[in-house]
């Protein structure tokens, strides 16, 4: 691919990409909707952040489908995915994996062997991530940053893309352990997931109560597509009246 932004959007093979950006974002709104019912502006910060290669926090009640969306997001991205439910005696080593001792049965030898924690997948879904100790929430947030998970010393990397949502209820605040500002800067948004309207609420009633299996979701690209418009979302040039107007925000 081309590397100039004043060339990158000339080739064919860039128009072609950006054709199937525009089908793929319009496809997973799509899918999502067969099984989420509103929600549509938390559904486009989850895409933008993913887009972006961040990560995102989802604060939200008991019952609002935090789980549900990510898995339904997952399958019509085409990614592996996977859930850790954080609770008070989870272990960094619950999260990231484990080096074992494993014994050849022929000769004898021992040799350590990486086992892989629930870390190792293109979609994670942190599940109440405010009810795990510091140090365990550190692990986490650590891979987040780097993409890549030390065990004894040795780097193993994240397969791109790696893409986290971890979620707090706002109400149950006893036995939390609420994450710092710095740690909290490792997400990109901290969607508000919020009940639904009354409206609808008719529509899920409507839709769930005269059938047992929820809807199934086709995938819409696969994880070395979206990887490709990743860095295509990297070649947008921004004008400096806009980088300056960010900055502003921020100081």
């Amino acid at each position: 691919m081309a590397t100039k932004k004043e060339d990158v959007f000339e080739t064919d093979e860039v128009r072609d990409l950006i054709g199937n950006f525009q089908k793929a974002t319009s496809a997973l709104r799509t899918e999502v909707g067969k099984v989420i019912i509103g929600q549509a502006d938390v559904v486009e910060h989850l895409l933008i952040t993913l887009l972006v290669g961040g990560h995102c926090l989802i604060t939200g009640m008991p019952g609002t489908a935090k789980t549900l969306l990510v898995q339904t997001l997952a399958d019509a991205l085409g990614l592996t995915f996977k859930r850790i439910q954080f609770t008070p005696d989870l272990m960094p080593t619950d999260v990231t994996g484990t080096d074992i001792i494993e014994e050849d049965s022929a000769t004898g030898h021992r040799s350590w062997t990486f086992v892989k924690g629930p870390i190792f997948t293109n979609v994670l879904l942190a599940d109440e991530i405010n009810r795990t100790p510091p140090k365990t929430q550190a692990a986490l947030l650590e891979a987040m940053q780097e993409r890549t998970v030390t065990v004894r010393g040795e780097n193993h990397m994240l397969e791109p893309p790696f893409f986290v949502l971890a979620t707090q209820n706002p109400i149950e605040l006893e036995g939390t352990y609420p994450l710092p500002e710095a740690q909290l800067d490792r997400f990109l948004f901290n969607v508000l997931l919020d009940y639904l309207s009354e409206d609808d609420e008719l529509a899920v009633i409507d839709r769930f109560t005269t059938r047992v299996d929820i809807p199934a979701v086709s995938p819409c690209t696969n994880a070395e597509e979206i990887v490709k418009f990743q860095w295509l979302v990297r070649q947008v040039p921004v004008a400096e009246s806009v980088n300056r107007y960010a900055v502003d925000l921020v100081r």
